[in-house]
């Protein structure tokens, strides 16, 4: 039996508001548990779903969590990806995790301890035990003066076992503490009150030891007739206290001769050690002097901002083996001095995290020197990051650097929203505040390599290096989250807003003045801040060949275009090539119009990068579909026909809440049946916004529309996206198909995709098929459809008119 938590993400929900629920599940697939969440999420009240088969809420058989493929990844701790059928009958994904395994063989065997009493005792075990505690046990019997002890006390002693000795020869090698021991020994015996005694032992062989002597009276009936206790050495404790007392000695010295301020913290922010120095600047700043063991969130209660940004340093210390940072210990309107910090990882002998230390030395002085100008200069005097200069003298080295490096870079532009609405309420002062703490937690955030600046006012910019595409998302993904997180305490109110970026990738073919980029990065933050703000819009950056002033004839060009209606429209026919099927089935090419009807029009290469960039790329999209539609309404001969139509969604329509709305509105009146147009989403885009692409699935699929994963192959995650994502076909990447014909590696990823893909239920397209060979290895392979130049070259929109039949009463068609 296994407990299952499912979790599903909506992207029309605010943050946070996860959906998620509990099932179990028998041995033999039925439900036999969900909890009151299962309504929500699948639809199905709890009732409902208990003594059913778990088949009813999976879309398919291969999403079965009991399937091979599954089950390890789920018995690993992993979670897993796979679509489910709601209730009303639409699909969806959803997380899948294991929260517990059951099985009969887990049942404890039958056992029981109880307590060893007058039942004599294994003398291995004894000396087991008196080895490996480096102890021995002694027993005197009143009576007779008599004195018996087991071999751990001949080791204590350094005897070989079985000397003869006697009780008073015992007593020698405690010649310090004789008349003590002799006194606890007559007390022990006159009272029967138990003895602890530590005491300095000379061995046999002249060796000094720390041991601590126990006792206690054995009672027979109401009479003392025999003590015992044991005899434990200690020599050990006492040399490792001995050599902390001398380390703390030498760190509190070392310390104390030091103007910095040094403090250790534990795991929990306690305060294991600090100088004077330290507690003298905390008293002055917070107006409490710091105890040892004091907590640090505790002394900090009344300092909301600056405790959640020393917490936030403090983590970062457990997380990394060392980091700088240069900060005054508290963001107030006074003049505090600005401290450069040495944060350390402490660890133990096994490597575990303890704590961390941090030095902080005063480098006002030295900031505020003349020969020191040239930092002011490359500084922000409100935040202390890199300027706008600074910055742009940082991006050209890397631009200047990157040939010879081959990670890829990005860019960052971050926008505040609404920031002008602080300045109203708090006023100048407090907003610096503000802008100083937010720098300092962005500065935790970020990675010790890249660069963060203030630009100006509440525009900020980070320079990533060497980091791939997806890893840079998350990066400004994560600094969008910290910021939307960020709460400044001003008069009984919380300040807290959310941040618009924009994230520019560079390549080879990227301009080299820093200027542009920024520029470039701008504009794509203009994007995110216009389509809702606290989102991340990303893009490549533009080619050299295009500099500024082609960039607005393209753009005024791609205007025209919106403006007056006038995106031109082909068509390229897709054609069966594993069997023969009826009915056209085509994908709608824009273009946009040249200068003079004679000039060639703009393919996508030239303009989409330029709509992406100034947020015209949503707008085009509806375009060439209004535009499609409203010509297919003029040739309604077209209906039997048309079995496929295919357009192309930006990254922006496929995160638009409202582009279902607007398919829904739009093919309302349409005469052509919503199951023969196809919205194609790129791979890419899939990959970076999986939920939000399943949930646009989702709501286009209750339109009546079809779904594409257009490019394939692009990436290792295709084969998951094909098997997963709720589209209905599955278009190979151009990449994947260039040497189809003579690569078997190529041949193996393609047909592995297509497999996948059929046994998923979904057609496979085969795209850029431009000669015969290509065109055989794809039919051997059984893919179902062919693009490319050697089945048909994009023609006009025009072109795809019905045929013309002449009748005896007229003509009809064309």
């Amino acid at each position: 039996m296994k407990e299952f938590f499912i979790r599903r993400d909506r992207s029309d929900a605010p943050p946070g508001s996860e959906r998620r629920t509990l099932i179990r599940i028998d041995d033999e697939g039925v439900i036999v548990f969900a909890d009151h969440h299962s309504e929500a999420v699948l639809g199905y009240d709890a009732s409902e779903l208990e003594g059913r088969k778990v088949q009813c809420i999976l879309a398919a058989r291969q999403d079965d969590p009991f399937a091979p493929s599954h089950r390890h990844r789920i018995e690993n701790g992993e979670s897993i990806l796979i679509t489910f059928r709601h209730k009303e009958g639409f699909f969806f994904t959803a997380d899948l995790s294991l929260r517990m395994d059951i099985r009969d063989s887990d049942q404890a065997a039958s056992a029981r301890i109880s307590q060893r009493d007058h039942s004599p005792v294994d003398q291995r075990l004894i000396r087991m035990m008196e080895t490996s505690a480096n102890l021995g046990l002694w027993e005197l019997d009143v009576n007779n003066n008599e004195l018996t002890w087991t071999d751990g006390m001949y080791h204590l002693l350094e005897l070989r076992p079985g000397s003869e000795i006697t009780p008073e020869q015992a007593l020698f090698y405690c010649q310090s503490s004789q008349g003590r021991i002799r006194a606890r020994f007559r007390r022990c015996i006159r009272s029967g009150q138990p003895f602890s005694l530590t005491l300095d032992l000379l061995t046999a062989r002249q060796n000094i030891r720390r041991v601590k002597l126990t006792g206690r009276a054995l009672k027979t009936g109401e009479r003392i007739q025999r003590l015992g206790g044991t005899l434990i050495d200690q020599t050990q404790e006492q040399r490792q206290q001995l050599a902390i007392r001398r380390t703390e000695q030498l760190l509190g010295a070392t310390t104390s001769a030091t103007s910095d301020l040094v403090v250790a913290v534990d795991r929990a922010l306690n305060l294991m050690h600090f100088n004077q120095a330290f507690c003298n600047q905390f008293e002055l700043t917070f107006g409490q002097k710091p105890q040892h063991g004091n907590n640090l969130n505790t002394l900090l209660q009344d300092y909301p901002n600056e405790r959640r940004l020393i917490e936030r340093l403090w983590t970062r210390a457990f997380e990394r083996e060392s980091f700088v940072v240069e900060m005054p210990l508290a963001q107030q309107n006074r003049e505090l001095p600005l401290y450069e910090i040495h944060y350390q990882r402490l660890t133990n002998e096994t490597g575990e995290v303890i704590g961390a230390v941090h030095v902080a030395r005063d480098i006002s002085e030295r900031l505020q020197n003349a020969s020191n100008s040239e930092y002011r200069i490359q500084h922000d005097p409100v935040t202390g990051l890199m300027n706008r200069k600074a910055f742009l003298a940082r991006l050209q080295r890397t631009l200047e650097h990157k040939p010879r490096r081959e990670g890829g870079d990005s860019l960052l532009y971050l926008d505040l929203d609404g920031f002008d609405h602080f300045n109203e309420i708090a006023g100048s002062g407090t907003c610096d505040r503000y802008l100083r703490e937010l720098a300092g937690n962005l500065g935790v955030k970020v990675r010790q390599r890249d660069a963060l600046a203030r630009l100006a006012g509440d525009t900020f910019a980070l320079l990533i290096e060497n980091c791939p595409e997806a890893r840079a998302r998350k990066i400004a993904e994560s600094i969008l989250e910290l910021i939307e997180g960020f709460v400044f305490h001003w008069k009984e109110r919380n300040l807290q807003t959310t941040a618009s970026g924009g994230l520019l990738f560079l390549d080879g073919d990227s301009p080299a003045n820093p200027e542009q980029l920024l520029a470039q990065a701008a504009d794509l933050c203009h994007t995110a801040k216009t389509s809702g703000r606290n989102r991340i819009h990303a893009g490549p950056a533009m080619s050299r060949s295009m500099d500024e002033g082609s960039t607005n004839e393209v753009l005024e060009k791609i205007r025209q275009a919106l403006d007056n209606g006038q995106v031109r429209l082909e068509f390229q026919s897709m054609r069966p090539v594993a069997s023969v099927t009826w009915g056209d089935h085509i994908e709608i090419l824009a273009r946009i119009p040249g200068e003079t009807p004679d000039s060639p029009p703009l393919t996508p290469d030239a303009f989409l990068p330029v709509a992406e960039r100034f947020d015209l790329a949503k707008r085009l999209d509806r375009q060439v579909i209004r535009q499609t539609l409203a010509w297919m309404g003029q040739h309604r001969l077209l209906e039997p026909r048309l079995k496929y139509c295919g357009f192309n969604l930006s990254l922006a329509s496929v995160l638009d809440d409202t582009f279902a709305d607007f398919m829904e509105d739009i093919l309302k009146d349409s005469p052509f049946a919503p199951g023969c147009f196809c919205l194609e989403i790129r791979e890419a885009h899939a990959t970076q916004y999986p939920d939000d692409v399943a949930v646009l699935c989702d709501t286009l699929h209750r339109v009546g529309c079809r779904v594409a994963l257009d490019g394939a192959g692009a990436s290792v995650e295709s084969y998951s996206l094909a098997a997963k994502l709720p589209v209905d076909i599955i278009k190979l990447d151009h990449k994947i198909m260039q040497h189809l014909n003579d690569d078997p590696v190529q041949q193996v990823m393609v047909e592995a995709l297509h497999k996948i893909a059929a046994a998923a239920g979904k057609v496979t397209v085969a795209t850029f098929i431009e000669n015969d060979d290509t065109l055989r290895k794809v039919r051997t392979l059984g893919i179902h459809y062919g693009q490319g130049f050697r089945l048909y070259r994009p023609r006009p929109l025009e072109e795809l008119a019905p045929a013309e039949v002449a009748l005896t009463t007229g003509k009809i068609g064309g």
